[in-house]
């Protein structure tokens, strides 16, 4: 039972995340007049095929473990004379046939959207679920560590670190997190007065929470909405963080997992309730957004970094040379799909 409702949650979370993304790849193209030849839910066979009015094809595959849509004449973007070739009638709804602008926004739509599905789930749940928030008071600092050493004392409630707020223990963890490796400025309330100390980089500061300092609280509209906002942000930067740290070295690559990390977590939370289930998908949305942003080729950001490349120079890009980077961008994503494969096999199996 565990194992269905597992790959049912992976199933749903991939389902509704992709699906958002390639809507928003496929209203932008519709927008801009851009033809959408398909639009498809997974991989290999389809289970479900249908034509709409435009003649797109939707399509429902028989491997949901991904998606993508197919906008007429993309793949002639580093190819100009082949579109320059064809027939006028062909060009009508080309993806070259609009201007650059529009095609920033048709390549962009997709990330912008599993940023605002993110923003509106967690906006959602800070506005109806109430929750036991850990609020930002020290109760124990532990003798000879960091946060001992600055001065740091009990009953001290962290109002700032750096230039992020702290309005929870939650928020203090993912600030601690993202000053992992800089020392961090931290503003304290003590009593009637603020006070700045300075804690020093270290695995652990030495801050233990005061359990009996929480509030249950359920935020009003526009709270949620700005709620909502600041933790997509907040999730995003973590994100970034964590990556620069596996690629400088900082933090084990280990820590990189494939589908199988993303149906163990989804089932857990398909467990645990309605709420925490939505939190998964929006911190899912956020991943996706955030990766596909990356400058690499094959992914959104690095086709926004090629407009963005040419739009500067004046001059467009093409050639046998960006067919190799192309290719090398898709060699890179399937080792790095192969990697985070072998990273779960070998935790699930007990490997490593």
């Amino acid at each position: 039972m565990h194992t269905i409702l597992t790959i049912v949650a992976l199933i749903v979370v991939l389902g509704v995340v992709v699906f958002v993304h390639e809507a928003g790849h496929f209203m932008a193209a519709r927008w801009a007049g851009v033809r959408v030849d398909a639009f498809s839910i997974g991989f290999g066979p389809a289970i479900l095929k249908w034509h709409d009015k435009h003649n797109t094809v939707w399509k429902l595959c028989c491997l949901p473990l991904g998606g993508y849509v197919s906008i007429y004449g993309q793949e002639d973007m580093f190819d100009r004379k082949k579109y320059n070739n064809l027939p006028k009638a062909k060009k009508v709804g080309h993806y070259l046939s609009v201007p650059a602008w529009k095609q920033f926004i048709i390549i962009g739509a997709g990330v912008f959207m599993n940023f605002m599905l993110a923003w509106a789930i967690y906006s959602a749940d800070f506005m109806f679920r109430p929750r036991n928030i850990q609020l930002p008071v020290v109760g124990q600092v532990v003798r000879d560590s960091v946060a001992f050493k600055a001065g740091v004392k009990p009953g001290d409630v962290i109002m700032k670190i750096d230039n992020a707020h702290i309005e929870n223990w939650g928020e203090l963890i993912i600030a601690k997190e993202i000053a992992d490796k800089h020392d961090a400025n931290v503003l304290i309330a003590r009593r009637d007065k603020l006070v700045r100390v300075t804690l020093a980089s270290a695995e652990r500061w030495g801050l233990i929470a005061d359990g009996s300092k929480t509030m249950y609280r359920k935020k009003g509209f526009f709270g949620s909405i700005y709620s909502g906002l600041r933790e997509t942000y907040h999730q995003s930067k973590t994100l970034l963080v964590v990556l620069k740290q596996i690629v400088t070295g900082e933090r084990s690559s280990k820590q990189l997992g494939s589908f199988i990390t993303i149906a163990q977590v989804s089932g857990h939370a398909l467990e645990a309730g309605f709420f925490v289930f939505l939190s998964i998908i929006a911190l899912i949305s956020v991943n996706l957004g955030v990766v596909n942003l990356l400058p690499l080729p094959v992914l959104d950001g690095g086709y926004l970094l090629i407009l963005i490349i040419e739009a500067i120079t004046r001059r467009k890009l093409g050639g046998k040379a960006m067919e190799y980077t192309i290719v090398c961008g898709w060699i890179l994503i399937i080792l790095l799909f192969a990697f985070t494969m072998w990273n779960d096999i070998a935790r699930v199996f007990g490997l490593n």
